[in-house]
């Protein structure tokens, strides 16, 4: 027997500032990004009115409400980028962990967030069941 599943997508964008520790080159200074973010999630169930998974604007509402909180920041004075160091990999790790928690309560399973630094270049992080 077959299970349905659906992925829905939506985005971001937060711009901050931060110095990579540890790096030898440029971005070792502070200097800021437009970031962009994507958040994947699933579900395997339609509403029975409205035959939807979830509905966008809640989504995103709640993905927003989340980037709010860094933006316009210095990620190196914000826990936990205070200690941890602000790549794009610890963000994406981050940020799916407080999602998760945001969406806890909803009829979806984060699946995955991505944290682009410019168009050409992104990092996902999802968790994976062993």
């Amino acid at each position: 027997m077959n299970r349905s599943l659906w992925r829905l997508t939506v985005r971001g964008e937060f711009a901050s500032a931060h110095a990579l520790r540890y790096y030898q080159g440029k971005c070792e200074s502070l200097h800021g990004h437009n970031y962009a973010v994507e958040m994947v999630v699933e579900g395997e169930t339609l509403t029975p009115d409205t035959e939807l998974v979830v509905d966008f604007s809640i989504l995103k509402k709640e993905l927003r409400a989340e980037l709010g909180l860094i933006d316009h920041v210095n990620l190196n004075e914000y826990p936990p980028f205070d200690t941890v160091n602000p790549s794009s990999e610890n963000l994406a790790r981050y940020l799916y962990h407080r999602m998760k928690a945001r969406l806890a309560e909803m009829p979806v399973r984060l699946y995955s967030l991505t944290v682009g630094e410019t168009a050409m270049q992104s990092a996902t992080y999802m968790e994976i069941d062993d």
